[in-house]
């Protein structure tokens, strides 16, 4: 048959340990290709790309020749890759064999043309940037090159035009996490000290991940918990729940950065920029906590607080109020007091009532005893006296006590007034600095991704 006599007639004499030139100062020229057909793995913690890629190389081989019409017109063949010569291109970034399958064959056409057609698992090193996970792109370098032929032996060239090999996602699955950019490719000559020049072909396999899962379970959860802290301002300051809400909203933001750490990306090289944002979010809920407590602090017992410096009327009061447009807010500010007013009223008759039987249980008739002093005096003027004198002490004293709850009313009032509109400030500072931090966020991650 032709393919034996063929087989027979171009491996009977051939040897596969030299160079297949019959001028050893002719250079082989080897062409490769490559096709990237699925990305596998992207471990950032060793720092390890593992893709899936078709490769293709053709060289000429002078002792691979026959004339087609002494074999049946034959003009191609398979030949045992063992049997003849096979250039030594490695990938200079293989850090581990993969499990590829063993392809053993070779075409050779009828001019000596030699085709090796292979799918490789390549398991390579790369520098990976996850600070912009996870809408980071990745850039990771395939360099094809002769381990030992220098380039006056072996020279490298691209097989198809660098514009068809940049954009072909013909064979790329991409129903995976990562999404296939481009391949650009890049041909160089390099020397290892002051040696002979070696060529080596270089691919950059540009890879972006697709962030809807992270932004699902990472951001979205996050953004969720900062907007119901900001909507815990609009509890009034003056209630005990809203330092417990705060309390519960860190100790829930605690938990889910807890059940997020492992999908964080773990490398020694750096931190990303979410693992920052969370860090961030979490300084701004202990700062809120820690405002809320101030605000209940400031206006919590303030029948133990002295009067409000005039300095801090002056600038809560009257310049803060201007500033932040809530001037009329005052009103709600007393309405809020309304309650406590009318139940230190209450304490304030039950008081006047314990107070009174020792004079008299009306004040009309305290006024009509005052009234009838004459009269007493005249009737019995030490007898008299004595119970003027007494009434007069109880009377003092009630009236002592009522100017005291009243001083007291005044002092709680500023300091409610003041711890208001201290809250308003705070909050909208706070607000402000949520929204910049969240805009500058926006900003760096659209950036990058568009980059």
């Amino acid at each position: 048959p032709a393919l034996r006599r063929l087989s027979h007639y171009l491996l009977a004499h051939y040897q596969k340990g030299t160079r297949p030139v019959r001028d050893w100062r002719t250079t082989t020229n080897v062409a490769i290709d490559l096709m990237v057909y699925a990305i596998l793995s992207v471990d950032e913690k060793n720092q390890v790309l593992t893709t899936y890629i078709w490769y293709r190389q053709h060289w000429t081989d002078e002792f691979l020749r026959w004339d087609p019409a002494r074999f049946d017109n034959l003009t191609q063949i398979s030949l045992p890759m063992e049997s003849i010569w096979v250039p030594d291109i490695l990938i200079n970034e293989f850090v581990d064999v993969g499990k590829s399958p063993h392809v053993p064959y070779v075409y050779v056409s009828h001019h000596g043309e030699v085709q090796n057609l292979k799918p490789i698992q390549v398991m390579t090193a790369c520098s990976l940037d996850i600070y912009n996970f996870p809408f980071d792109v990745q850039n990771c370098s395939l360099t094809f090159t002769s381990w030992l032929h220098h380039i006056r032996d072996i020279n490298l060239s691209l097989w198809r035009q660098p514009e068809l090999v940049k954009f072909d996602r013909s064979v790329f699955m991409n129903q995976g996490e990562w999404e296939l950019l481009y391949v650009l490719s890049h041909f160089q000559e390099f020397s290892v000290k002051s040696s002979d020049n070696y060529a080596e072909m270089k691919f950059y396999v540009v890879i972006r991940r697709r962030p809807l899962f992270y932004t699902v379970s990472l951001l979205l959860p996050s953004i969720f918990l900062m907007v119901m802290d900001i909507v815990g301002f609009y509890l009034p300051p003056n209630s005990g729940e809203r330092v417990s809400f705060k309390i519960t909203l860190l100790l829930g933001y605690s938990v889910f950065l807890i059940i997020v750490s492992d999908t964080l990306p773990a490398t020694a090289v750096g931190t990303p920029l979410i693992g920052i944002y969370f860090v961030v979010c979490m300084a701004l809920l202990v700062i809120s906590l820690t405002e809320t407590i101030l605000i209940v602090r400031l206006v919590h017992k303030q029948d133990l607080q002295p009067h409000v410096p005039e300095w801090v009327k002056h600038l809560l009061l009257e310049r803060a109020t201007i500033l932040l447009c809530i001037r009329d807010r005052k009103k709600l500010t007393q309405s809020r007091t309304q309650s406590l007013d009318i139940s230190r009223q209450a304490e304030n008759n039950d008081s006047t009532a314990k107070l009174t039987p020792y004079g008299c249980e009306d004040p009309r008739e305290c006024g009509a005893g005052g009234g009838t002093r004459p009269t007493l005096a005249f009737a019995s003027r030490a007898e008299g006296s004595a119970v003027l004198q007494g009434i007069l002490r109880e009377t003092m004293a009630i009236r002592q006590f009522l100017e005291k709850r009243e001083e007291f009313r005044d002092v709680a009032r500023e300091w409610l007034q003041v711890g208001y509109v201290l809250d308003v400030l705070l909050f909208r500072a706070y607000l402000v600095a949520v929204l910049a931090y969240s805009i500058t966020l926006g900003t760096l991650w659209s950036v990058w991704r568009d980059a």
